[in-house]
Parts: structure tokens; C-alpha cells; sequence
């Protein structure tokens, strides 16, 4: 009777040192989690490519002029006026015709036939008169701008006394910059005329010597 107590105490323990698996027992490999995927945008950037031999705007040959306030019938101020013919003779004294001396002087002469205000190549012009009258001990010289561009005529001005030599022939070196600033014209003629007088005033003039002489401002 001892023993088949101790066999069945055995068998009770080997029953219980294997526990039966059920069906609702997890699995004993480990559950791998789903990796997180991350989501890469990619921003397309569109490039533009301008070759470097497209074709450039070309200006037009011919541009149109700025514009101006100069009329179309106006000279501009910076168009060298035209001498009168015998301009170019400035070897020596050009001669007016005595009978611009209104019987009052003879030899009537002048350095050349055009003057500026600002050119030093001819910015100075030389008058030189011999007196008829042995009376006429001075001799003033006056002058007038006729403005060639519009035909405006100014005033006549006295530009002062001629230097007398003692022999009756008085000479005056007249500078563009001495023609009065109201007067200036940049394409203009200028005219003279020779007054004789003594103690007592004027006795006698010569002719107006008109548009024989160009006055500018600048070099021809």
C-alpha cells in the first residue's frame, strides 16, 4: 500500500512539471512593430535657360533726334555764321570802297571779315579810317548786330574814341567780348560807321557799312 502511494505522488509531480500549451497562448517569437516609412517630397525647381546667343535688341540705325526748342528756321546758336566772299583774304587789310566814306574819309579798312566772342583765333578785328577833313581831330566808331536769324536790327552803340596817329588816319582794335551783352548775337552781322568831329561836335560820317562783317560766338 506504500508504494502505490509513492507511484501515484510520481506521477502527480511529473503531471505537473509539463504545463499543457493552449491554443490561446501567444506565440513566444517576438512581434517585430511595423517600421515608420518617412515621406520624402521632392520640390521640382524649373530653370530657365536663356541661351547666350539670343538675339539682342539692335537700336535703329538711324535714331530720332533729341528733341529742341530751337524752330526749324532758326539757325542754331552753335552754327558758324558764313563770311562774306572775300573772308579768306586775312594776309592783309581788306578795303572798303571809299564811297562808304561819305566824302569824310578815304581808306577805309579793316584786319578781316568775320569775329567772335569767345574764339581767340579771331576774337579781335582792326578798323583803321584816314580823315578828308584836316578839321576832324577825333573819330569815334560805332557799331550796330543785326541778327541774321530773325532779322532783329539793335541798336547803334558807341564803342569810343579811335587812336589818332597824327597824320589823320585814326585805327580802333575792336573785341568780340566789347559788343554789349544785350546784343550778342551767335549768328549775326555787325555794321560800323566812322563819326568825324572837332572841338565843336560832329562834322561828318561815313556810310553805314552794313553786313560786310560776321559775328559769332564761337570759332568758324
Amino acid at each position: 500500500m506504500k508504494k502505490i502511494i509513492i507511484l501515484l505522488l510520481a506521477f502527480a509531480l511529473t503531471a505537473c512539471g509539463a504545463a499543457p500549451v493552449t491554443a490561446t497562448e501567444a506565440p513566444t517569437e517576438a512581434v517585430v512593430q511595423p517600421t515608420q516609412t518617412a515621406m520624402i517630397v521632392v520640390e521640382t525647381v524649373v530653370v530657365t535657360v536663356v541661351p547666350t546667343n539670343a538675339p539682342t535688341e539692335v537700336p535703329s540705325a538711324t535714331p530720332l533726334p533729341p528733341p529742341t526748342d530751337v524752330p526749324p528756321t532758326a539757325v542754331p546758336p552753335t552754327q558758324a555764321v558764313t563770311a562774306p566772299t572775300d573772308a579768306a583774304t586775312t594776309g592783309g587789310p581788306i578795303t572798303a570802297d571809299d564811297a562808304l566814306g561819305g566824302g569824310w574819309f578815304v581808306n577805309l579798312t579793316r584786319s578781316r571779315n568775320d569775329f567772335s566772342l569767345r574764339c581767340q583765333l579771331n576774337k579781335e578785328i582792326t578798323f583803321t579810317v584816314k580823315a578828308t577833313d584836316p578839321n576832324i581831330r577825333q573819330v569815334d566808331f560805332f557799331y550796330r548786330i543785326e541778327d541774321r536769324a530773325t532779322g532783329a536790327v539793335f541798336d547803334w552803340q558807341n564803342a569810343g574814341r579811335m587812336i589818332s596817329d597824327g597824320n589823320g588816319t585814326f585805327t580802333i582794335v575792336f573785341s568780340g567780348d566789347k559788343v554789349n551783352a544785350n546784343f550778342r548775337k551767335p549768328n549775326a552781322w555787325f555794321d560800323y560807321q566812322f563819326a568825324g568831329s572837332n572841338s565843336t561836335g560832329v562834322i561828318g560820317r561815313s556810310e553805314k557799312i552794313e553786313q560786310q562783317v560776321a559775328y559769332m560766338f564761337d570759332c568758324p
